[in-house]
């Protein structure tokens, strides 16, 4: 097995996401690895992403604390495009993850489903270990 070196999580703000976003920090100072906390912006999100990143980065800090980790071992990456495609670019470089991570479902979930459609898009496409968090 290939050691974690890096984490990429996604987050949109969602229960499902938070608790993937704590999964993540956890491994992570347990394997003393990096995590790349990603952010999907679609079409709509970006006429107000700077709100967006600011609200992002304040949760990311106080999960950090959360889960006793050095916020420099976590950073907040916001990147266009559909939340499938950019997780699967975090394979590659220059993030070049170990490890993707993700919630159940995000903030588009629909009541009943196990899975949402980003997770379940990337069990089927994932180039590398993919681990989806259950909400708790």
């Amino acid at each position: 097995m290939r050691p974690i070196n890096t984490i990429a999580v996604g987050f949109d703000g969602s229960p499902d996401s938070k608790v993937a976003v704590r999964w993540a920090l956890t491994l992570a100072r347990h394997y003393d690895a990096h995590v790349v906390v990603v952010h999907a912006v679609g079409l709509l999100g970006r006429f107000d992403s700077k709100n967006v990143t600011t609200e992002l980065e304040e949760s990311l800090i106080a999960l950090c604390d959360e889960c006793a980790i050095v916020h420099t071992r976590a950073r907040l990456e916001v990147v266009d495009g559909d939340a499938c495609s950019v997780m699967l670019r975090m394979a590659d470089p220059p993030i070049s993850a170990d490890l993707l991570v993700v919630g159940t479902r995000g903030q588009g979930a629909h009541a009943g489903l196990l899975l949402g459609s980003t997770s379940l898009e990337l069990a089927e496409h994932s180039p590398i270990p993919l681990v989806i968090v259950p909400s708790s």
